[in-house]
């Protein structure tokens, strides 16, 4: 390793994600090009770059950095230049150079000791000089903060989100616990902490560093398999594996933690101990609690005349309803809680149709869904305004905040909720808080469709429990009859073969026997093919095409998963031309006009929409959100994304990380929408990705055409394969329990 001590002339390139930069630095008499993850330096800077010489066949010699300490300006043009940089509020060159002319080679030293002498320079007031002497403060305690943990590996993004957290005190406080970072900052997690802990010297058997552990191992299974708690066995065992200690340490550290009450425990009738993060087991016995007590505060059988009511409208629309369908209409007038669950086609949106109809001659009612998609499906089929819980609950900004809450509750009497196999625990407790006793909830959805992304089964739960009142539909209704995606979908959940290729039908299956093969054909598909099939007028191909034809896979990796064909769809459905601008973040080209998906829940994220009545702003954005770039400012990384609702968001560097392409979606990302056209690969994977429900779930999600490419092979492994992961939940337990506890 050699040292190279020199002053930045100016960045040739930055990537703002990971921090690589091109800078020129002048050492001595040379022009010196270093290059590395470096904090962004300004021109003026000083700095000891620690490295080695490469060889670059086009660029010639450059220095590689591997780290990099910064010096103080000591030249006076050195010290003018770095604060005349920018970084730096209320100094620009000439304020800089004003300053300089005052205080000489002291001029740092003023500013750190002396801030208030700053206005004895021409121009600099009292209140300039404190807003001048607090930004270098704090730009300089944010680049030896950003230094220090850029040296542990850490992105430059999120050091600035640290160092602003913790302010100077950020390398005293990571030193002695960078284990407390996962607890205090969202999106740092164990790992990251972990790599400080041991590079710092901590020892493996730490305390907090088990302690932590255990509470990742938690919060993953919650996140990545939706369990609300862990067997105490196989949390300890995870834990033992995960930090390479014995299992008994991690017991020990256990039972303090149980102590303490950062977790809690329960056991099974077995005796087996279960282990919660606490505010899932607190959330898990609100909503049991909180449906108990909805279900007493409704007399149910007092809906009168619902029979004769059912009839008139079945003639007023000419249809028939079958006797279950009947008994669904029914069962919701008439209780504080029912559920309505059933496949496609067996007619939940027009038994949804007939109980708003009856409830409106008497009762107020509003409709909701937990993704701004399935909010929109439902308005559209219903005719009335459909909201997404967030916004029905009037989300305030705050994280996790509602406006809507027991203290000030929906002022409604009936609420109707669609694709309930979507909505999580905490979602469903949120929801369940904004209900005022003596108001109907009706619950809507598939249960044999993938459960929700975040944590629990609610709709799974409540069904098991056997306590909530319900209708299961299983009859196909008729003027669905002719459907083949209905009848596949139906076929596939019983464990039978869909009809493929079958002429005249809105299923179709094409044969390709490699990844490679099916790659190309799902392109061709995409792009040409079925807008040629589907008669898309020829100028509005591409755009007619990204709207209505939607890619789904089963698994994020290979040629054929979510990663790959994004690639793929991108360069053929949204191709780079002179009027598209585009950047690079990360490993993600965003481009003009493409389409994206936020991947998680962000409530702080504004947003805004022009109404007649004006523009309104609200905050929140949320996972599985799908939108299309519709403003691009390449040279700050900016840009602004049009979501459903019409919500508009500017995302600014540190968001970006949050959002992907979405020419082809995951199938859980597909969850609560419904596309014209759905196309698939149905391509070898992984055993636990190609199951049946997540098929079924995929097929669901189309209203007019479904076009599977692959093997019959893996399509008969996907139907054949029935296994479930099962979550570790306790709701279902709890609702039963809930009878001894509301008198």
């Amino acid at each position: 390793m050699e040292q190279l001590e020199a002053t930045v002339e100016g960045t040739v390139f930055r990537n703002q994600e990971n921090g690589y930069s091109v800078l020129t630095v002048r050492a001595g008499r040379s022009e010196v090009t270093v290059i590395g993850t470096l904090p962004e330096l300004s021109p003026g800077e000083q700095a000891v770059f620690t490295g080695d010489w490469t060889e670059h066949r086009t660029y010639g010699r450059q220095f590689r950095c591997s780290f990099c300490e910064l010096k103080t300006p000591t030249t006076l043009l050195g010290i003018e230049r770095f604060l005349g940089s920018g970084l730096i509020h209320g100094v620009g060159p000439s304020t800089a150079a004003l300053i300089v002319a005052a205080f000489g080679e002291d001029t740092l030293a003023i500013l750190s000791e002396h801030p208030e002498r700053l206005c004895e320079v021409h121009g600099v007031g009292r209140k300039r000089a404190s807003m001048i002497a607090e930004s270098f403060r704090e730009q300089q305690s944010t680049r030896r903060a950003m230094i220090f943990l850029q040296s542990y590996g850490i992105s430059p993004a999120l050091s600035v989100r640290i160092s602003r957290y913790y302010g100077d005190r950020t390398p005293e406080i990571v030193r002695e616990n960078p284990y407390r970072l996962c607890d205090d900052l969202e999106g740092v997690g164990f790992k990251t902490a972990d790599r400080i802990g041991l590079s710092l010297g901590i020892p493996p058997e730490s305390e907090n560093r088990i302690r932590s552990a255990m509470k990742y191992i938690l919060l993953d299974a919650a996140a990545s398999s939706g369990h609300v708690y862990l067997p105490e066995d196989e949390l300890c065992s995870a834990s033992a594996s995960l930090l390479g200690v014995s299992p008994e340490l991690c017991n020990q550290a256990l039972h303090a933690m149980l102590i303490s009450g950062v977790l809690q425990s329960e056991s099974d009738d077995n005796g087996i101990r279960r282990v919660y993060l606490p505010w899932y087991r607190c959330a898990e016995q609100e909503v049991a609690l909180m449906i108990r007590r909805l279900m007493l505060s409704v007399d149910p059988g007092r809906y009168a005349g619902v029979s004769r009511a059912i009839s008139a409208f079945e003639k007023a629309r000419g249809i028939d309803f079958s006797p279950t369908q009947r008994q669904a209409i029914a069962g919701a007038l008439e209780n504080g809680v029912f559920v309505i669950t059933g496949g496609p086609g067996t007619g939940k949106t027009t038994i949804i149709n007939c109980i708003l109809e009856l409830l409106s001659r008497e009762h107020e009612t509003v409709l909701c869904a937990p993704t701004g998609r399935a909010a929109k499906r439902m308005s559209e089929a219903t005719g009335a305004e459909a909201k997404t819980i967030h916004r029905l609950l009037e989300y305030s900004g705050e994280q996790g905040a509602f406006t809507r809450t027991e203290d000030n509750p929906l002022e409604t009497d009936c609420v109707i909720a669609d694709e309930t196999s979507m909505i999580d625990l905490m979602l469903m407790r949120a929801l369940l808080k904004a209900i005022r006793p003596g108001t109907r909830l009706i619950l809507v959805g598939d249960a044999d469709q993938l459960p929700s992304v975040g944590a629990g089964n609610v709709l799974g739960d409540i069904l098991d429990s056997g306590e909530v009142p319900c209708a299961r539909l299983t009859e196909i209704y008729r003027q669905s009859g002719q459907s083949h995606i209905v009848l596949n979908a139906h076929l596939i959940n019983s464990g039978k073969m869909p009809l493929l290729n079958e002429k005249g039908t809105d299923f179709f299956f094409e044969r390709k026997a490699s990844l490679a093969e099916a790659a190309q054909s799902i392109t061709a598909l995409v792009t040409t093919r079925l807008p040629g099939y589907l008669h898309y007028p020829e100028k509005e191909r591409l755009a007619l095409s990204v709207r209505n034809i939607q890619v789904l896979a089963p698994s994020r990796k290979g040629e054929c998963g979510v990663n790959s064909l994004n690639l793929r769809l991108q360069e053929v459905l949204n191709p780079p031309s002179p009027d598209k601008p585009q950047f690079l973040w990360g490993e993600t080209l965003f481009r003009l006009g493409d389409k994206v998906i936020q991947t998680r829940n962000d409530y702080r994220l504004p947003w805004r929409r022009k109404t007649a009545g004006g523009t309104e702003e609200g905050a929140g954005v949320f996972n599985g959100d799908v939108g299309f770039i519709v403003g691009m400012d390449p040279e700050n990384h900016l840009l602004t994304v049009c979501f459903d609702e019409d919500r508009e968001v500017t995302y600014e560097s540190g968001d970006l990380e949050d959002l992907e392409q979405a020419y082809c979606l995951s199938v859980h990302k597909a969850q609560g929408s419904e596309f014209p056209v759905i196309v698939m690969p149905v391509t070898p994977g992984p055993p636990m990705l190609l199951t049946r429900n997540l098929l079924y779930t995929a097929l669901t999600r189309a209203r007019n055409l479904v076009v599977l490419v692959g093997t019959e092979q893996v399509i008969r492994r996907m139907v054949e394969n029935d296994h479930v992961i099962r979550r570790c939940t306790t709701l279902a337990e709890r609702l039963i329990g809930t009878r001894e506890l509301v008198p």
